[in-house]
């Protein structure tokens, strides 16, 4: 397996006692289980609302599911919190990352920390809706293997961008189009609010570095269809911002690897 790459087979899943679990074990092992990772740095403002509204969304449709906090050491209080939630409602776990950090990281982390058939993510910010999650599910029963909430969608939105914000998001998803593979491709590869089948990643190493993951799998893993739920990108409720120029570098950096696997392909 090359550096910083992770497999989602089933069977290289960890044990509780293999991971550094601080809250209270996972649902017991169901068919066509949902578990979407919440990753998070500095997010104990944000968590408790986002929590609480991920589970007020789901909770009617009657499915097993989990909630997998995944922080990468913020030690702002955030385990405290979800610690608290976790008593009552033992769908909610909270797993740290020590000495590292990266969004793609955190998600393939925690999605390697569950036995679920049906793998989601979701920024704890809330500029990702919650109450979207059952359109995304819906979706995925209907047989598709990923499902994505997208900005660039008919009928989605960026709420109150900046020009060159949102132009530099245009050049960067332009950059994708010759990556992605005919008939599945989509508007918003960059999405970072999306749910995939496990199934359709278990012969791809994917790589542990890295803002956005969607475009990787995309590219890379078993998808033979998706579809795009529109959705207003909405701003921030607390916190700061992750993007930096370091966001950037890994961007370039995956776009590099895709490239050069494309073309041993061909």
């Amino acid at each position: 397996m090359p550096l910083n790459a992770v497999k989602l087979a089933a069977d290289e899943i960890e044990s509780p006692a293999d991971i550094q679990d601080v809250s209270a074990p996972a649902a017991p092992r169901a068919v066509a289980k949902l578990a979407v990772v919440v990753p998070t740095l500095c997010e104990a403002e944000n968590i408790r609302v986002v929590l609480d509204r991920i589970r007020q969304s789901l909770e009617p449709l009657g499915f097993p599911y989990e909630l997998l906090v995944v922080d990468d050491d913020s030690r702002d209080g955030i385990d405290t919190i979800v610690q608290e939630i976790s008593e009552t409602d033992p769908r909610v776990r909270l797993l740290v990352r020590k000495g590292e950090r990266g969004l793609g990281g955190a998600v393939l982390y925690g999605w390697q920390h569950t036995d679920a058939e049906i793998l989601g993510v979701i920024d704890a910010d809330l500029q990702h809706p919650p109450e979207l999650l059952p359109q995304l599910w819906k979706a995925v029963e209907a047989g598709n293997d990923v499902v994505l909430a997208s900005r660039y969608a008919p009928r989605g939105g960026l709420d109150n961008w900046h020009p060159a914000r949102h132009l530099l998001s245009r050049v960067a998803i332009w950059m994708t189009y010759p990556l992605q593979r005919p008939g599945i491709s989509v508007k918003d590869p960059m999405a970072g609010f999306f749910m995939v089948r496990r199934s359709s990643l278990r012969n791809v190493d994917l790589h542990n570095r890295g803002f956005k993951i969607l475009l990787e799998i995309l590219v890379r893993a078993d998808v033979r269809s998706v579809t795009e739920i529109p959705f207003t990108f909405g701003p921030r409720r607390a916190g700061a911002s992750k993007a930096n120029l370091r966001v950037g570098l890994d961007y370039f950096a995956l776009l590099f690897r895709l490239w050069r696997s494309k073309s041993a392909n061909v």
